[in-house]
């Protein structure tokens, strides 16, 4: 399964985002439709994994070290706030007032894919974001070395 593309979508006022219906099939039939969101500890948004995704990612985030202060700030953000959330019979996924607020969710919001999951941005907020990211310096010094080697 391989989330692409942005797409603009109105969030209800119950909180409810209608999944597009480019990927409801693939979500009904990889998982059932049970996803689960959590917050971004970088940026202001939210992450949405096929149920399955996240459980392989919330493996390696029980395995960190404890007494590790970073590995538990990790543990205690992503894990702290990951909810279990099921797709309804009209593609919507209802996200909780709490995640709404954290990443400023309001009417307008923008469902970016990024492979295996979903973030979930405001409009407003995503657009900011994305116009710093164009105007920051392209330094290749900065990429990963991995990326540094790819042709687009």
């Amino acid at each position: 399964m391989m989330f692409r593309g942005i797409n603009p979508i109105n969030l209800d006022a119950k909180g409810r985002m209608a999944i597009p219906s480019r990927y409801r099939e693939q979500l009904s039939v990889h998982c059932a439709g049970q996803m689960v969101v959590t917050i971004d500890t970088e940026s202001r948004c939210l992450l949405v994994y096929p149920v399955h995704e996240w459980e392989e990612i919330q493996l390696k985030i029980e395995a960190l070290p404890s007494f590790d202060k970073n590995a538990r700030r990790i543990q205690r953000l992503l894990l702290g706030h990951a909810t279990d959330i099921d797709m309804d019979s009209s593609g919507r996924l209802l996200l909780s007032a709490p995640l709404r607020e954290y990443a400023q969710l309001d009417k307008k919001i923008i469902l970016l894919g990024q492979g295996k999951k979903f973030e979930v941005w405001s409009e407003q907020l995503w657009h900011q974001t994305r116009d710093e990211y164009l105007q920051q310096d392209s330094d290749q010094t900065a990429l990963p070395v991995d990326l540094q080697s790819l042709s687009l």
